[in-house]
Order: structure tokens, then sequence, then C-alpha cells
């Protein structure tokens, strides 16, 4: 059905994904996901989230901590000791997301030989053969 025909506009739709594009953004971002698979399986350190995530530095971490506690994705605790002791853990609403996160993890892992392959065959049908001279649309040139 066109979009002429269902009486929703562009601007309505826009209006609706854009906050769920803003919370998809967040979650699925490269560091907010490996905070939430290592913070899963109960309160962590910060120490021990730098070093269980590589590549990512401490300002980064530091944001994106921030960034998921103000989402409400993340409970930080301090505790009174010296030094303090800060911990980080997951709500139950990043709980249910680490469930879905799984899910796809899980699926990723079943269909990555399968990806692969498609993506060799993909590539393989698309690179030029250095005897054949193509023009703008891909056919052969005589």
């Amino acid at each position: 059905m066109s979009q002429g025909n269902t009486g929703v506009t562009v601007q309505a739709v826009n209006a609706h994904a854009c906050p769920v594009r803003e919370v998809l953004d967040r979650v699925s971002g490269k560091w907010s996901v490996q905070i939430l698979v290592a913070a899963a399986h109960g309160p962590i350190r910060f120490t021990e989230l730098e070093r269980s995530i590589e590549g990512i530095s401490r300002r980064m971490l530091t944001l994106t901590l921030r960034n998921l506690e103000r989402d409400g994705l993340v409970i930080r605790t301090v505790h009174p000791t010296v030094p303090p002791k800060v911990e980080y853990e997951l709500t139950p609403v990043a709980r249910e997301l680490h469930e879905t996160l799984q899910r796809l993890t899980d699926w990723a892992e079943r269909n990555r030989v399968y990806i692969a392959e498609s993506r060799a065959v993909y590539d393989d049908e698309r690179q030029p053969d250095s005897t054949v001279r193509t023009g703008p649309d891909r056919r052969p040139v005589p």
C-alpha cells in the first residue's frame, strides 16, 4: 500500500520513530552492548569492566556508563569505603534487554558461516573480470 493511501505522513512516522531510534542507537552501540554483557552476571566494578572490554578507553567507559545510568539501564552504587568502591549492575529493564541481546548473539553465532559464505558468493559475482570491459550499467562493452 502506498503512503498516500494510508493517511500517514512522513512527519508522523519520523516523530514516532525518532525517540525509538534514539533508544536503539544508545542500546546497540558498540560499548553499550559490551558493558551490558559484562555486567549481566551481577555487580561489577569499574576496573573489572575496563579489563573485560578490550579497546575501551577509561573516558569512553565512564561516558557510556553515565549514559546507561541516565537511561535507567545501570545502577551505580558507591560503597563508603576507603578508597571508595563503586559497582555497576543492570536494572530489570537492562536484564530484559540482555536477554534480547543474548538471542541476537545466538542467532549471529548460528548464522555466521552462512553470512560469510553469502558475502563470498556476492563478492565473487561482482568482481570485475579483467578480460571483459563493462559500462556504467555493468554490462559488457564490445
